[in-house]
């Protein structure tokens, strides 16, 4: 058991110091930023977040070395959120699910903000003990696993589910939106978007469904330049795969690699009728 954890942590570690060794574009090594027309920002303010940065990431490493736990993606699978997030950061990035990966997630977007919505109030209270600069909020869901197939006929039925009206804030009638984020939730708009959580594996779980149909909302209703990326892990279950492809669409999806789909969401054109 000890040889095994031990290889445990050393693919962790190396996982991580991997993907950074293969990053064509070093998030430790990055080039200035213009803050207006030539004007580059304040140096000591530039050096500090470099600081930072560096101090975070160096973190993040020993961390994963010397922990007894691994995160639950594979390396290929984490390549994948890995590869995209590099290419956005500094960013805007929502994750449903606070779990032993959220300390690298973090790591990756030093800059950005990583905010975790998680279910499990105590969960969160133990993981901000030891890791107190992490940003969660904790999520009251109104759903259960069991009522995965009777909130399909919910969303055709409600008229404020349906794609032409989607919102989410205050959104009582839909059962599938999440209705009573954070402000800071509704009021960003979101460049990354991982669901990872909320527990979905037995009956009384609160499921996947509203934070993969929030998740659509979210994108749909993007005012900015661009997509919204959303990556769904555990789709080799039936209730991810079912409700992805009913509101994050299949011709959206720009990649698969073991139990991960990566989309790429436009905003929604005016009066669209069907999220798929």
């Amino acid at each position: 058991m000890l040889k095994l954890a031990f290889i445990g942590l050393t693919c962790t570690m190396l996982i991580i110091f991997i993907l950074f060794r293969m990053s064509n574009n070093p998030i430790l090594c990055e080039a200035p930023v213009l803050v207006g027309p030539g004007i580059l920002p304040d140096q000591n303010s530039t050096t500090e977040d470099d600081t930072i940065s560096r101090h975070l990431q160096v973190d993040a490493v020993l961390h994963y070395a010397t922990s007894r736990v691994i995160p639950q993606q594979s390396r290929d699978e984490i390549k994948v959120s890995f590869d995209v997030l590099k290419s956005l950061t500094p960013c805007n990035f929502l994750v449903f699910g606070l779990g032993h990966d959220s300390f690298m997630w973090s790591s990756i977007n030093p800059r950005g903000m990583t905010l975790f919505l998680e279910e499990d109030p105590k969960w969160i209270r133990a993981i901000l003990m030891h890791l107190p600069f992490l940003r969660a909020n904790t999520v009251n869901y109104r759903t259960k696993l069991y009522e995965a197939e009777k909130l399909i006929e919910h969303y055709h039925k409600e008229p404020d589910c349906s794609a032409r009206k989607s919102f989410l804030r205050g959104n009582k009638k839909c059962k599938l939106a999440l209705d009573m984020l954070a402000d800071e939730v509704y009021d960003k708009e979101w460049d990354i978007i991982m669901i990872d959580g909320p527990k979905g594996y037995f009956d009384k779980a609160p499921g996947r469904m509203s934070a993969i149909y929030s998740a659509a909302v979210m994108a749909r209703n993007r005012k900015g330049s661009g997509v919204t990326h959303v990556i769904l892990h555990d789709v080799d279950r039936d209730v991810e795969k079912v409700y992805a492809e009913l509101f994050l669409c299949r011709k959206n999806l720009v990649k698969g690699v073991g139990r991960l789909w990566h989309f790429q969401i436009p905003p929604a054109s005016n009066g669209s009728s069907d999220f798929c």
